[in-house]
């Protein structure tokens, strides 16, 4: 019986296993214009860092400036104090990143939905996503680092900074992940949830089976860059008193007079975003690559 092959594999399999003289020489060109490119980016970059470093040292100011910010005697006493801030940082930051997703997957949910009952929902998730987008959140960390304690509430007690800073770091950043879900859901062609209440499915279970899977997809990339936004705000809940890295620092700097542990809290929160945006680019270079191989089939 004659099994038909797929159309072009004998040819690439020789292709690959015997190139012709051209395609030897095309290798060898782009071979040697890599290693050329790598050759001038690293000079490149070294005179650049040359270029930097001679100039800062011919400034009048700069052994000023060494001592003030770069001392590493310094730098090393400050280190404990920051680094036990830090992982409140992260505490902080684990627990208002879920809190964003479930809140901010609900609003988005509350903003497409399309009967005229839901109508009071959706118009208290508009205004609560205009609200807190618009408002700084700094200003929304005094008002409620400040204003809920105000209030006087018995049952709630004394509430530590971290979770004040919780609950305005949700309020802010739910409003910017929700107009991510809803641009996700929409982004979703209708034929979808026609297919899918054809086949029986209630509007709860299309969107849990098949509108959120596909919505959620899509917008992976622009969560993780608004994730890697909030690594970094998180250090504004120094302001309600809490002891993080920025206030674990700014104790260090009040203790020795010197400005170097500032800068070792911001290496720390820099280290701690970089694995996050090299995912993040990973991510969208990866959905990029998927998105433009479906285009070309």
């Amino acid at each position: 019986v004659y099994k038909r092959q797929p159309p072009f594999s004998t040819r690439g399999a020789m292709s690959d296993s015997n190139p012709s003289e051209a395609e030897l020489r095309r290798r060898v060109w782009r071979a040697k214009r890599k290693q050329k490119s790598i050759l001038v980016s690293l000079l490149s970059t070294l005179a650049f860092a040359a270029l930097v470093w001679f100039g800062l040292l011919a400034t009048p100011g700069w052994e000023r400036v060494q001592s003030s910010f770069f001392d590493w005697d310094v730098a090393v006493a400050a280190f404990p104090r920051v680094f036990d801030g830090l992982m409140l940082n992260l505490r902080v930051l684990f627990a208002a990143a879920i809190l964003v997703l479930i809140f901010g997957l609900l609003l988005a949910i509350f903003r497409t939905l399309k009967n005229p009952v839901f109508f009071p929902l959706r118009v208290l998730s508009q205004g609560y996503v205009d609200l807190f987008r618009g408002m700084p959140l700094l200003i929304v960390l005094y008002l409620v680092g400040f204003g809920i304690p105000g209030l006087r509430l018995e049952f709630l007690g004394r509430i530590p900074s971290e979770v004040l800073g919780i609950i305005a770091l949700t309020l802010t950043y739910s409003a910017y992940v929700s107009e991510v879900f809803r641009a996700g859901i929409e982004a979703i062609h209708p034929s979808q949830r026609m297919a899918a209440r054809s086949l029986g499915l209630s509007y709860p279970k299309s969107m849990r089976l098949v509108i959120l899977p596909q919505a959620i997809r899509k917008v992976v990339p622009p969560l993780m860059n608004d994730f890697v936004a909030l690594q970094k705000d998180v250090g504004l809940i120094s302001v309600l008193g809490a002891i993080d890295a920025v206030r674990g620092a700014q104790i260090e700097v009040a203790k020795f007079a010197n400005f170097t542990p500032y800068v070792v809290a911001g290496l720390l929160f820099v280290l701690l975003a970089i694995p996050t945006v090299r995912l993040a680019d990973r991510i969208q270079r990866k959905y990029s690559e998927r998105e433009q191989a479906g285009n070309a089939l």
